[in-house]
């Protein structure tokens, strides 16, 4: 199977290949740290009608997130599947802090992979 192909569409594609993508126990860190920032940060803009102009500083941790997780994917042994264009960018970050990731955590499977990383 070709790996950008997404018969069962983006999400199944994206939980199908995040075990590979991974690994790294650096990356592993850094993605439980981040995440949250781009969740926070995802809020923030949401609540800018209540915030007024503040709202748009939630913009900052996002960006900030993905940086940085673009650093630890950097670290992986696998490189991340290239992006199709800017909207397959905005689709694929937010399903991975969203959905993918939690999943990730929550399935058990981050904490395996971590193990698995070794000291």
């Amino acid at each position: 199977m070709e790996q950008d192909a997404r018969p069962g569409g983006l999400l199944a594609w994206q939980w199908s290949l995040y075990d590979q993508g991974h690994r790294d126990r650096g990356n592993l860190v850094l993605h439980l740290c981040t995440v949250p920032w781009f969740m926070l940060g995802t809020l923030t803009v949401l609540a800018t009608p209540l915030l007024g102009p503040l709202g748009g500083l939630g913009l900052l941790p996002m960006v900030l997130a993905v940086a940085l997780q673009g650093r630890g994917h950097a670290r992986e042994g696998i490189a991340p599947v290239p992006f199709r264009g800017p909207l397959d960018v905005v689709l694929r970050i937010f399903c991975e802090q969203w959905i993918t990731f939690p999943r990730f955590v929550l399935s058990g499977k981050l904490g395996r992979a971590y193990r698995d990383a070794g000291p």
